[in-house]
């Protein structure tokens, strides 16, 4: 595999990885590595690289680069709900499996969360937990003044918070760490827990 496959700096020093878990985003990174670090792994020293695709729509690439047509290394995978048939058909392509059911995907070590990463820790944290954070980053009043916004003002806490998270550039990658600190071990959200597993 030509070093020049590789998008940066990060996917180039994945390519020396035992594992290689491709997520979204890095706020999944930050939430992984995070949780890695909560269950007392060294990600680094175990071979295994978190790599932030920058959009789900980048799956097909990278499993060129690191499925068994490329480099051919471990792979598992995080990805939101309204992506999962990106993912699905990317794996299939790469010949991964054909006519994948989630159950499949997931004994690949791929790991659909319900909504988002986000909606996956504030329904394990619940609510309050969650504003407790965002508190603790000093964005409260923030919070309460979109709560406030007509278009929201009528939804759920949870949901408020979900579409919070999304509203400032960098705020998901801030709360990220954040928000796997405050869960309970034995709550942690199911894709994430299992990624983890996988890796």
């Amino acid at each position: 595999m030509k070093l020049s496959g590789f998008t940066s700096s990060q996917t180039a020093e994945a390519s020396f990885a035992r594992t290689v878990v491709l997520v979204e985003g890095i706020s999944d990174q930050v939430a992984l590595e995070a949780l890695a670090a909560r269950r007392g792994r060294n990600l680094h020293a175990e071979g295994v690289s978190v790599v932030p695709m920058g959009g789900a729509q980048g799956i097909g690439h990278f499993l060129d680069l690191f499925g068994p047509q490329g480099l051919d290394v471990r792979l598992a995978g995080l990805c939101d709900a309204g992506e999962e048939g990106d993912f699905r058909r990317a794996l299939e392509r790469a010949g991964l499996g054909s006519h994948l059911t989630p159950t499949d995907m997931e004994s690949l070590g791929f790991y659909v969360c319900v909504a988002d990463l986000e909606d996956e820790l504030i329904r394990s944290l619940g609510a309050a937990a969650v504003e407790q954070v965002v508190d603790a980053q000093g964005e409260l009043e923030s919070f309460r003044t979109f709560q406030k916004q007509p278009a929201w003002r009528g939804q759920t806490n949870e949901e408020q918070l979900r579409r919070f998270m999304g509203t400032h550039s960098g705020r998901k990658i801030q709360s990220a760490a954040s928000l796997v600190d405050a869960l309970d071990l034995s709550r942690v959200p199911r894709p994430l827990d299992g990624v983890l597993a996988h890796a």
